[in-house]
C-alpha cells in the first residue's frame, strides 16, 4: 500500500502537480498567506462559523428548535474528534509516503511533515466538522461545507497531500458525522434540553432575546344575537 499513487502517470499524481502548480507560480508573499489559510485560517473560520450558527438558533425559533439545533452543534466537536481517531489506524494501514518524498519538483510550503499522506487529517477534520453544523442548521452548515472543500484544495496546494488523500478525508468526515449523527442526537438532545431547563446553562441553549413564535390573528367573526338576528337586520327592520 505504500506504492499507492507513486506512478507519475497516475491521475491523482498529475493532479497534484497541476494544483500545486499554482503555488509555483504565485508570488511568495501569496504562498505565504495560502500556508497560514491551509495550517490554521480555515479552522479559525470553521470556529467562526461554529460560533455564529450558535447565537443565531439560540434566538430563533422555538425552544424544541433550540435545543435539535445546539445538540446538532454540539455533535460536530465530537463527530470531528471520532474521525481523528479512525483515521489513526487508516493511516497505518496504508502507510502513504508524503507525496513531496515520492515526487520531484514540488513546491512544498509547510516543512517538517514527516506523518503518513493518507488520508488528510485537516480535510477530515474540516468536513466532519462541517457536516454536523449542517445537521444542526442548514445555511451556516453549507458554508462550513464550502470552507471544508476550500481545506481540501489549500492541502494539495501546499504539496502536502494527495489529491485522493483529501478525498478520502472528506469521505471519512461525511461518514462518521452522518452515519452516527442519529444515535448521537438520541443521547445528546435530552442533555442539552435538561441544560435548556437549568437555571444555570439555559443561557447556553436559549437566548433572553430569543424570538416568541408567532400566533395566527383571529378573525373577526360578527356575534350572534338571539333568535339569530345580527345588528344590521335590526337596523334593516327599524328602516321598514
Amino acid at each position: 500500500m505504500a506504492g499507492l499513487a507513486s506512478d507519475g502517470s497516475n491521475p491523482d499524481v498529475n493532479l497534484l502537480y497541476d494544483i500545486n502548480g499554482l503555488a509555483k507560480a504565485a508570488p511568495p508573499w501569496f504562498d505565504r498567506v495560502m500556508e497560514f489559510v491551509g495550517e490554521y485560517g480555515i479552522m479559525l473560520a470553521m470556529a467562526l462559523v461554529c460560533l455564529w450558527c450558535w447565537w443565531g438558533v439560540r434566538r430563533r425559533g422555538t425552544l424544541a428548535d433550540s435545543v435539535s439545533a445546539v445538540a446538532g452543534l454540539v455533535w460536530a466537536p465530537l463527530a470531528a474528534g471520532i474521525a481523528l481517531l479512525v483515521n489513526v489506524p487508516i493511516r497505518g494501514f496504508v502507510e502513504r509516503p508524503r507525496p513531496f518524498k515520492d515526487h520531484q519538483g514540488l513546491e512544498v510550503l509547510v516543512e517538517g511533515k514527516t506523518d503518513f499522506s493518507f488520508v488528510s487529517d485537516h480535510a477530515t477534520l474540516a468536513m466532519a466538522l462541517a457536516v454536523g453544523v449542517f445537521v444542526a442548521h442548514r445555511r451556516f452548515g453549507l458554508a462550513a461545507i464550502g470552507l471544508a472543500l476550500a481545506e481540501g484544495f489549500a492541502r494539495v496546494y501546499m504539496g502536502v497531500h494527495y489529491p485522493t488523500d483529501v478525498v478520502g478525508g472528506l469521505a471519512l468526515g461525511t461518514a462518521v458525522a452522518l452515519l452516527l449523527a442519529p444515535l448521537a442526537l438520541a443521547l445528546l438532545t435530552p442533555v442539552v434540553s435538561a441544560v435548556a431547563r437549568s437555571g444555570f446553562g439555559a443561557r447556553l441553549v436559549r437566548s433572553r432575546r430569543a424570538e416568541s413564535p408567532r400566533r395566527p390573528e383571529a378573525v373577526g367573526i360578527p356575534e350572534t344575537r338571539l333568535g339569530g338576528a345580527t345588528p344590521d337586520s335590526g337596523r334593516k327592520d327599524l328602516a321598514a
